[in-house]
């Protein structure tokens, strides 16, 4: 009798053995923050009316294209290889609009199928879909510090928590670790000039 109680015991035991070595051998899913110095700016100026770019706007929607091709602050030289932008709104076109010249001059394609309501879900998205190590990101400055906290960073990182209505010229730079692991944050001001 005691080998039939044996054998149901030592099946068990293989069974559990044998799962858990399966779990063990199975990689842990990628991080695709893993690495990664990630840029985000507010879309350009806006009209007091309209879902458009003012001419300054799309000046600086312009210039974008040479100043991110490559980023570059003190001696750091990034060459953005992902563009990302808040989806369009019934009020507001303006993030696609500040990042699409870029696009069209790089051949990076722009994804903006996020609202910027939901920063939640773009961070999800770095994180479980392969893209380039240098994503761009331009955002709305309402939900910037939403997207900040979304990345692990703090959003006291704008001063007072809140990116001013008539800052333009701002870029947060955010690096990840090997593991995607938030590393540091940094707010810089952009040196370019709108014609």
């Amino acid at each position: 009798m005691n080998l039939n109680i044996r054998r149901p015991l030592n099946a068990a035991l293989l069974a559990s053995t044998l799962s858990f070595s399966l779990r063990a051998a199975t990689p842990a899913a990628q991080d695709h923050l893993a690495g990664n110095t990630v840029l985000i700016v507010r879309h350009a100026e806006k009209p007091l009316i309209g879902r458009e770019l003012t001419r300054e706007g799309e000046a600086r929607a312009n210039a974008y294209v040479h100043y991110f091709e490559p980023f570059q602050d003190g001696g750091l030289k990034i060459n953005i290889n992902a563009l990302y932008s808040g989806s369009d709104s019934p009020d507001s076109i303006r993030p696609r609009l500040t990042l699409e010249p870029l696009s069209h001059a790089t051949g990076l394609p722009l994804d903006y199928s996020i609202s910027s309501k939901d920063p939640d879900a773009l961070v999800a998205l770095l994180r479980t879909q392969s893209h380039g190590n240098h994503p761009l990101i331009a955002w709305r400055h309402g939900s910037i510090p939403s997207l900040l906290t979304a990345f692990g960073a703090s959003p006291d990182l704008i001063p007072g928590g809140k990116w001013p209505d008539d800052v333009y010229d701002w870029v947060i730079i955010l690096t990840f670790d090997s593991s995607g692991h938030l590393q540091s944050q940094r707010l810089v001001h952009e040196n370019l000039t709108i014609p």
